[in-house]
């Protein structure tokens, strides 16, 4: 029992340095596309609806039944 606590004692220190690494960076979380901030080759913002790192999605169920 007292090995389950020391693990959850350091989980939970590495937890918080991580918050306070974030807090002192002084900079914004931001998505892997980068953000509202970053504009794509068209000049709109980079979304997650027309981000160029997101992989297609599966075909519909429809699709894959009648195949």
């Amino acid at each position: 029992m007292t090995l389950f606590f020391l693990s959850l004692a350091i989980l939970a220190l590495a937890m918080a340095g991580m918050a306070v690494g974030v807090l002192f960076s002084d900079r914004e979380l931001r998505g892997s596309c980068g953000g509202l901030a970053v504009r794509g080759p068209d000049g709109e913002p980079l979304t997650c609806g027309n981000c160029h790192c997101r992989p297609a999605e599966d075909p519909p169920l429809e699709q894959q039944s009648a195949a």
